[in-house]
């Protein structure tokens, strides 16, 4: 790896190509330190220094943020508006026959869903902005907390802010766009890969030199690099089913009679279960946290759904990863579809017949693989939760299962496209 990248510095196009990604990246953590209009900057790193731990609400917030949530900066929100948009416009396409036709179109039909994530990424932020000056006006974004964080709250001041943080989103989209077409890699999946690489260094020093010690140090990075072994074994891992195009005669030429494979991997549904089961347990902890918290429903709810250690949360939170491995491979991976388009170009799988029984046999395979892949995902999820639980040095240190999945997942895509880029300029074949 390290090779690939020294010779990728070597090579003129693509070194432009590094810079200007480094570059985006710089000017993405610049925004994530610029307070919004508004705030008190003094009283905020105060509260953060008050506060033991985060709010477990806006924790997976603050993690694709960078932190920049609780600092309530330009780029508060991150990148999550626009990963919640993305979602969303993909689910619908079960629902809206229109967007399912718009996703078959091609290219025109994928810009046009393109567009409707971007309208939707700005509502979702005008949104998320307001919900979050609300809870920072309340008192509730910090834990031990008795400053102002938003000294003058006048509806001019909160609209400002509204505003404020609505157009950092919709310029972390167009940064993210624009390392997708003029840097390398996905630009969406690299900031996010920034936003949790940038905690890590503070992570690191408060385990060692704060709550745990170097025995607990020791402790943690060898449970972490375990899991990013099983990451890198379980990603890089694929079920290759065999296909054979028919040869077929057009003109005067044949064409077919080739072999190849369809790569199915074990986790197909990527690191959208995580995403989804966070979201759907952080909605106890919003109804206990406006609720009357004397009653004993709402004290029972705090204790074993909200809270992220409780155990009644962890077994919740691993069957809902489960859960929701089944239903997005369901939605995402297509067996119909798959089959249709064999049959189409003269394709089939040896030993199966092309059309119904071809779909059939796709969806058994795929049901087989997602249960060795959902449970693998909810043991990733689940390990390093509960090293730190029975350590003793917190759950919101930036090391959970799915910080590690998106940073080793974007890392070996990133160095995948280097790799390929450095193929098509260093390629000599016959003829030097």
């Amino acid at each position: 790896m390290l090779s690939a990248f020294v010779r990728a510095f070597r090579t003129p196009d693509l070194r432009r190509k590094l810079l200007f990604t480094i570059g985006i990246m710089v000017v993405f953590r610049i925004g994530s330190f610029l307070p919004t209009p508004g705030v008190s900057y003094t009283n905020v790193q105060a509260c953060i220094a008050q506060s033991a731990d985060s709010n477990t609400l806006l924790g997976l917030v603050n993690l694709f943020s960078g932190g920049a949530l609780l600092q309530l900066s330009v780029f508060a929100l991150g990148i999550m508006p626009y990963i919640t948009a993305s979602i969303i416009v993909q689910l619908l396409r079960v629902v809206i026959p229109h967007f399912e036709a718009l996703h078959q179109e091609g290219q025109s039909g994928t810009a046009t869903l393109t567009q409707y994530t971007r309208y939707l990424t700005i509502g979702l932020a005008i949104l998320q902005s307001t919900t979050v000056i609300t809870v920072a006006r309340s008192g509730n974004l910090f834990q031990n907390c008795t400053v102002d964080v938003i000294p003058n709250d006048t509806p001019v001041t909160i609209a400002i802010m509204v505003l404020t943080m609505t157009a950092g989103t919709g310029l972390i989209m167009w940064l993210g766009e624009l390392i997708t077409e003029h840097g390398v890699g996905n630009g969406m999946s690299l900031l996010i890969f920034t936003s949790i690489a940038a905690r890590f260094p503070t992570a690191l020093w408060s385990i060692a030199g704060g709550a745990g010690g170097v025995g607990k140090f020791i402790i943690v990075m060898a449970v972490v690099i375990l899991v990013v072994a099983l990451v890198v074994f379980v990603e890089q891992s694929q079920r290759r089913i065999p296909v054979q195009y028919a040869k077929r005669m057009v003109g005067r030429r044949m064409y077919g009679g080739t072999s190849t494979y369809i790569p199915i991997k074990i986790n197909i549904a990527g690191i959208i279960p995580v995403i989804f089961a966070s979201s759907l347990l952080a909605v106890p902890g919003l109804i206990a946290q406006f609720a009357d918290k004397t009653q004993p429903w709402v004290v029972w709810l705090t204790n074993n759904v909200a809270t992220s250690s409780a155990p009644l949360h962890l077994v919740l939170y691993s069957l809902l990863i489960i859960f929701f491995c089944y239903f997005y491979t369901a939605i995402t991976f297509n067996p119909d579809e798959v089959a249709d388009n064999m049959k189409k170009y003269g394709g089939f799988i040896p030993g199966i017949r092309a059309g119904r029984p071809t779909a059939e046999y796709l969806d058994f395979v795929i049901s087989r693989i997602t249960a060795p892949g959902s449970i693998y995902l909810a043991l990733v999820a689940l390990v390093p939760t509960i090293t730190f639980i029975v350590l003793g040095v917190g759950t919101n240190i930036p090391f959970g299962g799915s910080s590690i999945l998106i940073v080793v997942g974007v890392g070996l895509e990133t160095v995948k496209q280097i790799e390929s880029q450095l193929q098509q300029r260093h390629y000599e074949g016959f003829l030097r």
